[in-house]
């Protein structure tokens, strides 16, 4: 017995309405001399969408879905329709340059859903979108701390019916704010979702989410970072921006494919982290008054080394903002811009040709006085920073090494003559950050046992014995309190060591020994080490050792 299946055949006859509908789209780009287009596959630009009123786009049929710079994406039913021809003249007019695309209307029809997705979000000036501020800044003001935060999120997910996931990622987005978080971690395992915050350089867990407000939550973020919502097994990269009262912080998103599900990070980029004052980085006083005379120079390098977040950029921040005066010109070539700077010329690098080395090639076109390249990642852009600092430029760089006196056999590895290299660099220079002590809560406690032997033999190797503090009785613990989120550290500080190239330090490098020999060269300047920077620091009160632990080696 055959039965009819009303729903298949109505299916089919739907997907045939489709298709015919389609190939007609198809015969009427190619009439027009125009290419088609089906919306279904393709990810719609909230950027580009809102340059139509949604009234007018269903009424003239003609949605915009992709924008860069000023040239515009739009998928069109009819290109002969006066409705039409008013939107492209309008936009013309606004110094827009359409790019006309035909679409079906049931392809467009897809595109129009994305409207409902811009009621909480606006345009930037950047081009990214923002989310609206008030709501940021009263969530601030009302939910100062992560334990709130997370009570917060847990409520509004308990009240399944009437949850937004926008109000759970603004609530998110103002806990890191409010924390000065750098990083929201978003992490799927195979029965749950973890959200972190990377605290002072540390992940904290804020809480667990179920996997289906995490699926909403990874498109949101997708949409308002411009990314392919249909694309699962590529990793991807946006951003979107929050304008608040007085800043604008910038969130880059990154989203990587992972064992469960894509997993999620966003960076905040927070002008008010790396906003430092060059005197309140924690760099000791001796090697702050080199720093000085050396990036007075109208020549030559400094060099900034250590790992990646170890507070490189912030310092290089530092260093233009001090030397900075209407009569010279700055140019930086950076990897992102993560804080604007007024009166100096900034340009960021990107995948589509734009490099280190290429931008530092335009930058000496632009006849600057100092140049600051992000970071030196090949021989090539090495030679030309180096050639720099040799015919009139100062230069401000970083290096991935672990000390200072790494730099130079790392700068011989990437094929500089050891010779130029000694008469280029002025001083080199490596970090680290440490979690500073909570002050309403860190507690004090004698020096005793394997903590004391530990300082005491750091110190013994200090060449200046006056920086030495002469009450070497007590140390800090960390306590925790609601104040640093019951971590016991509030805040970070950097650690710092340097080399200045003299007589002695020259020659090692110019026979080319190694990073250690360098190092012996160099200790006659008297300068402290990463770990004596951090002792100091730990007997001040300002860390601990077992921070100082976490980040250098102190029984080297």
């Amino acid at each position: 017995m055959i039965t009819f299946d009303e729903d298949k055949q109505n299916q089919k006859l739907k997907d045939l309405h489709q298709k015919e509908e389609e190939e007609i789209a198809k015969i009427i780009a190619s009439r027009h001399g125009l290419e088609y287009i089906d919306l279904g596959g393709v990810p719609i630009e909230t950027d580009a969408l809102k340059l139509i009123d949604e009234t007018d786009s269903r009424a003239s049929k003609v949605i915009a879905f992709a924008i860069i710079d000023k040239k515009l994406k739009l998928a069109v039913r009819n290109p002969d329709d006066e409705k039409t021809l008013m939107i492209l003249n309008s936009l013309n007019s606004s110094g827009y340059t359409p790019a006309i695309y035909v679409a079906s209307t049931t392809s467009i029809e897809k595109g129009w859903d994305t409207y409902k997705d811009l009621s909480r979000t606006r345009e930037t000036t950047a081009g990214s979108i923002d989310i609206e501020h008030d709501e940021i800044m009263s969530i601030i003001n009302s939910h100062p701390k992560i334990e709130d935060i997370k009570a917060v999120i847990s409520n509004i997910l308990a009240n399944r019916k009437g949850y937004k996931i926008s109000r759970v990622l603004e609530h998110i987005l103002a806990g890191a704010l409010t924390n000065d978080a750098s990083d929201i971690h978003i992490e799927p395992e195979e029965e749950y979702v973890r959200v972190r915050y990377r605290l002072d350089g540390v992940l904290v867990d804020l809480l667990d989410i179920d996997p289906s407000t995490y699926t909403l939550l990874l498109s949101r973020i997708k949409l308002l970072s411009g990314m392919k919502l249909n694309v699962k097994k590529e990793s991807q990269d946006g951003r979107f921006s929050i304008k608040l009262t007085d800043t604008e912080i910038e969130v880059r998103a990154s989203i990587l494919p992972g064992a469960y599900n894509e997993s999620i990070v966003l960076r905040l980029l927070n002008p008010k982290s790396i906003s430092v004052p060059l005197e309140e980085l924690g760099i000791p006083k001796k090697l702050l008054s080199i720093i000085l005379k050396q990036i007075d120079r109208p020549n030559g390098m400094v060099l900034t080394t250590g790992p990646t977040g170890s507070g490189k950029t912030t310092t290089l921040y530092a260093f233009l903002k001090k030397v900075h005066n209407p009569g010279i010109k700055i140019i930086t070539i950076e990897d992102p811009i993560e804080y604007h700077l007024p009166g100096i010329v900034q340009t960021q690098v990107n995948d589509k040709g734009y490099t280190f080395l290429e931008g530092l090639r335009s930058a000496l076109r632009q006849d600057p006085d100092i140049i600051m390249v992000g970071e030196i990642r090949d021989s090539e852009t090495a030679e030309i920073a180096i050639n720099s600092s040799l015919t009139g430029h100062l230069v401000f760089s970083t290096l991935h090494t672990n000390d200072a006196s790494g730099s130079f056999p790392r700068l011989i590895d990437l094929g500089i003559n050891p010779h130029v290299i000694s008469s280029a660099i002025n001083v080199a220079l490596a970090q680290r950050l440490l979690r500073c002590l909570c002050k309403a809560c860190k507690k004090e406690v004698p020096l005793e046992g394997e903590r004391k032997v530990k300082v005491e033999k750091v110190l013994n190797e200090i060449v200046d014995k006056t920086e030495i503090p002469e009450d070497r009785s007590k140390i800090w613990e960390a306590v925790g309190c609601k104040e640093c989120n019951n971590t016991g550290y509030k805040g970070r500080i950097g650690i710092y060591e340097g080399i200045l190239v003299d007589e002695e330090v020259n020659k090692a490098v110019e026979s080319s020994m190694g990073a250690v020999e360098i190092r012996r060269s160099a200790n006659h300047q008297g300068i402290l080490k990463l770990a004596e920077d951090g002792i100091l620091k730990a007997l001040s009160g300002i860390t601990t050792i077992e921070e100082l632990e976490r980040v250098v080696d102190i029984t080297e």
